[in-house]
């Protein structure tokens, strides 16, 4: 890759300590090296730095280092979807599928970025689409998954899934996951469903605690529309958008989900550490025992 030389973007999370205290180190380590970290309102506000507002930060950041655990990193995904600012996540959470990089290396591994020594993976989006009574009345997108759930009543709730025009199946289960690749290794992975590398063309259905022996997660085309209807009279059903924004579902809704052609999210990978040796960490392959990953 070439060499980047543009300004950084700096994203953490705001309620981390940790995340605080790195924040700080990075923007010392940065004007010490001639090095540019550009801050939107909300973080600039927190450690009381200098910042530009968010459509300059969308404009004028080349890539972007996020502080925290894979849930700040979804929130910075969202905060960059339709803009082409790459992202490194570093970690300081607890499993970090998504923030991946070491905080005792921050320095090097970004001066290994500006120097151009990584390769972007893309990450494919899905777009969900709420209708009710022939009315859009919700259009999200979701880095890892899209949740239909139910509410505080442990009920069975009862979901029609069609796949185009075709009817796959009518589900009687606690809720159903519908994953990227990137969320194969989140909920959906605790669903039963397979891991995927981010790479392949696909979209996962996991139905959650599904009242059948039958059924099954499945995988589905990078073409596939899917749509889940909830059918009889449940109420108080829930639509998540990667676990962090919920929005309500009626009887009767139709919910259309299908992988996303325009908007991407791409993400830093540096040399020399691929998405199987990720694996090999963090699923503890190939390990002898149990080693402690830490919070």
């Amino acid at each position: 890759m070439e060499k980047i030389t543009k300004k950084i973007g700096l994203l953490f999370n705001t309620q981390k300590p940790d995340a605080i205290e790195m924040a700080w180190r990075l923007w010392r380590w940065s004007k010490e090296n001639g090095i540019n970290f550009l801050l939107p309102p909300h973080e600039a506000s927190a450690i009381a730095l200098p910042g530009v507002a968010d459509d300059v930060w969308r404009q004028e950041a080349s890539f972007a280092v996020i502080l925290g655990g894979d849930g700040t990193f979804l929130r910075a995904a969202r905060y960059t979807f339709g803009v082409d600012v790459p992202l490194y996540g570093i970690n300081l959470g607890r499993l970090g599928f998504l923030a991946i990089g070491n905080p005792d290396s921050a320095e090097k591994d970004i001066k290994a970025i500006i120097d151009g020594q990584y390769t972007l993976q893309l990450r494919r989006l899905l777009k969900g689409q709420v209708w009710r009574g022939g009315r859009l009345v919700h259009e999200l997108h979701a880095l890892n998954d899209l949740v239909i759930s139910k509410g505080s009543l442990a009920r069975v709730i009862d979901l029609e899934v069609k796949v185009g025009k075709e009817i796959l199946s009518l589900f009687l289960a606690d809720g159903l996951i519908l994953s990227t690749p990137t969320g194969s290794t989140a909920y959906a992975l605790s669903a039963g469903g397979p891991i995927v590398p981010p790479h392949v063309p696909c979209m996962i259905m996991a139905p959650i605690c599904a009242h059948t022996l039958y059924a099954r997660p499945v995988i589905l085309s990078d073409t596939d529309n899917i749509i889940v209807i909830p059918k009889g009279d449940t109420r108080s059903l829930m639509l998540t958008q990667d676990g962090q924004l919920g929005y309500e579902l009626l009887p009767g809704d139709e919910l259309h989900v299908m992988l996303d052609n325009e908007i991407y999210v791409h993400t830093i990978q540096l040399n020399g550490r691929s998405y199987y040796d990720l694996l090999r960490e963090k699923l503890r392959w190939g390990f002898n025992g149990i080693r402690d990953g830490g919070d």
